[in-house]
């Protein structure tokens, strides 16, 4: 042990007439405890939350968006081939977007329908385990009434269970001397999800493309593609190179973008918490600072003796730097 590091050592273990100074060096060392303590704790949580928030919104969406510009994609088959090519895409799948009036009884409300392909929408998103009830599977084409899965919330506003029959109510329907005639489709419920997230739990289902394109009134084509990649938090490239790829006419958006306002918000509020709980550690480490000062002014003996001795000017200034970042 060196003779600097030696003499920081015995400087923190007090005698009797130094108590006070050895108690603020207790109370510093905690407080730059405790401020870390509370900075890790509290950003940790913090990051927990946005991450969770994150996986309930893209645990529903895709993680990419791909639309093209001026109209439906026509075929899609043939696009997501093209997207599957791209280095870092896991899996792509069509989708209708629409509106709708949901009844049941006596209860009604608007729904936003989404249309799927079962057999590659479970590749892409991760509803299967979100289902309280049922399965994607359900959606497939089958006798009988078209199926819906609907979203926990919705269901119990519409006091609906699995099995039970709701009717679709599109404004998209032919045009007459009587004006437009709206489309009515009866589905039957087979499935239900929960998110965690009242917004889609409470204005969401799903269809198969089939019976999105009979509400939609499209003949053939769908709206977009949804893409899921390996790396979530590497989506804005792979989407740049996708982008890319398919050439001028076409938008794609990756979820940092869609939902960049709500993401902005958070980064905000992160770093106003980050710079609140530093604030607190420099709280800590000025006490420390003034009981080094404490300790120079009551150690001026001390320093004399030592300087009589030999010691230089930079050895004293190291044993109270070692004696500072003991407690640091």
């Amino acid at each position: 042990m060196s003779f600097e590091w030696f003499v920081s050592l015995r400087y923190l273990r007090a005698k009797r007439k130094q108590k006070f100074i050895s108690l603020i060096s207790v109370i510093s060392v905690l407080g730059v405890a405790v401020g870390v303590m509370a900075l890790i704790v509290v950003l940790s949580v913090y990051t927990g939350f946005t991450e969770g928030l994150r996986d309930q919104i893209i645990g529903i969406n895709a993680h990419i968006l791909v639309q093209e510009y001026g109209g439906n994609i026509q075929d899609p088959k043939r696009v997501i081939g093209e997207i599957e090519t791209v280095p870092g895409v896991v899996a792509a799948t069509p989708y209708i977007h629409g509106q709708a009036l949901i009844t049941s009884g006596r209860q009604s409300t608007g729904i936003v329908l989404r249309g799927i392909d079962p057999d590659s929408a479970s590749r892409v998103l991760s509803l299967d385990r979100k289902m309280k009830s049922g399965s994607l599977e359900s959606l497939r084409k089958r006798d009988g009434l078209p199926a819906i899965v609907l979203g926990l919330e919705l269901a119990n506003q519409l006091r609906v269970v699995r099995g039970d029959k709701i009717r679709l109510i599109s404004p998209n329907g032919p045009l007459t001397p009587m004006g437009v005639l709206p489309k009515v489709r009866t589905c039957q419920v087979t499935g239900i999800f929960e998110t965690g997230m009242y917004e889609y739990d409470a204005s969401m289902g799903f269809i198969n493309l089939e019976t999105a394109r009979t509400l939609t009134g499209m003949e053939r084509g769908v709206h977009g593609i949804e893409v899921k990649v390996a790396d979530v938090d590497q989506a804005d490239q792979v989407a740049a190179a996708i982008a890319s790829h398919l050439g001028p006419g076409w938008s794609v958006r990756d979820w940092m973008r869609i939902n960049q306002n709500l993401f902005a918000a958070l980064k905000l509020e992160k770093l106003g918490i980050f710079i609140a709980l530093d604030l607190i550690i420099l709280v800590a480490a000025l006490n420390i600072i003034s009981t080094l000062v404490m300790v120079v002014m009551e150690k001026t003996r001390d320093i004399a003796i030592l300087k009589s001795m030999g010691a230089t000017t930079g050895a004293i200034m190291r044993i109270f730097f070692y004696q500072g970042r003991l407690s640091g």
